[in-house]
């Protein structure tokens, strides 16, 4: 079955950076868009930014523009979000989807797939 996992998050002070990195098995990786989401506690769940299967990615949501990169390898299945000049508001946990396809798909209920996510905390 497909599995999503993510990794790289943690506790960073604002103005730090990381990147996150979602490892997907159980599938042909290059046939999927993944996109990465995110969920503050007592907040919806939003949709940051997908990347096609051949590696476009245009959109990003205006929380994150300028900011916030997504890319992805092929070769190890695997999808990145690179994450600068972070700030507080960006504290959530994030998690990466998949949904078979080369569609641009930007909304939560277009992904079936889901990784469990992993915590992403800036201190100001």
């Amino acid at each position: 079955q497909v599995r999503l996992v993510e990794s790289g998050g943690g506790l960073v002070q604002t103005g730090g950076s990381l990147r996150l990195s979602c490892t997907a098995s159980g599938l042909t990786f290059s046939m999927y868009t993944m996109g990465w989401f995110r969920q503050a506690p007592g907040k919806e769940r939003e949709f940051l930014a997908p990347i096609t299967g051949g590696g476009v990615s245009t959109y990003y949501a205006d929380s994150v523009k300028g900011r916030f990169t997504i890319s992805r390898d092929n070769a190890k299945n695997t999808v990145y979000l690179q994450m600068n000049s972070l700030k507080p508001e960006d504290t959530a946990v994030y998690a990466c989807a998949a949904r078979l396809g080369s569609g641009y798909y930007t909304s939560v209920n277009n992904y079936p797939y889901w990784g469990q996510g992993t915590q992403v905390t800036v201190s100001s």
